[in-house]
């Protein structure tokens, strides 16, 4: 299993970015980093400067959103999606997708429910709980987002 170091991530989104600016080949998961960063332009600046993003800490009691941490876990899920694991998030992210039409939106609401996961994981100092994941999956999955 890959377990990149924080700042290995962080080099390998920083390193992509600039790779794809050059117009070098990219590879897959490359350029689905890339598709990711694209759909983030908020994120844009802290990619074109890796020196001054590199080490900054993000901490959430200040507001702060971590730019690495939600690209990542965009990835993530796309891994899941991809080879349906946790078995069922194919069907349940469907369902998302179905009630909000905008699969950026649908994303964000499956990361909603991985950190909620996470959050129980971390506090409880056990391992990530797919039940507590699937519940929340399965209520975005039936709730329907007002859209414009």
């Amino acid at each position: 299993m890959f377990n990149p170091s924080r700042d290995e991530a962080r080099r390998f989104f920083f390193d992509t970015w600039k790779k794809y600016k050059e117009g070098k080949p990219l590879s897959g998961l490359e350029q689905l980093s890339v598709e990711i960063i694209i759909q983030h332009p908020e994120y844009h600046s802290v990619m074109n400067d890796p020196a001054r993003y590199l080490n900054r800490d993000y901490l959430p009691e200040t507001g702060d959103i971590n730019p690495f941490l939600h690209m990542g876990m965009h990835l993530a899920i796309e891994e899941q999606l991809s080879i349906d694991q946790p078995r069922g998030i194919y069907r349940l992210f469907k369902r998302i997708l179905q009630n909000n039409a905008d699969r950026h939106a649908a994303f964000h609401l499956v990361m909603e429910c991985l950190a909620e996961m996470m959050w129980h994981a971390q506090r409880a100092n056990t391992k990530p709980d797919e039940r507590i994941y699937f519940e929340c999956l399965e209520r975005r999955s039936a709730t329907t987002t007002e859209k414009d």
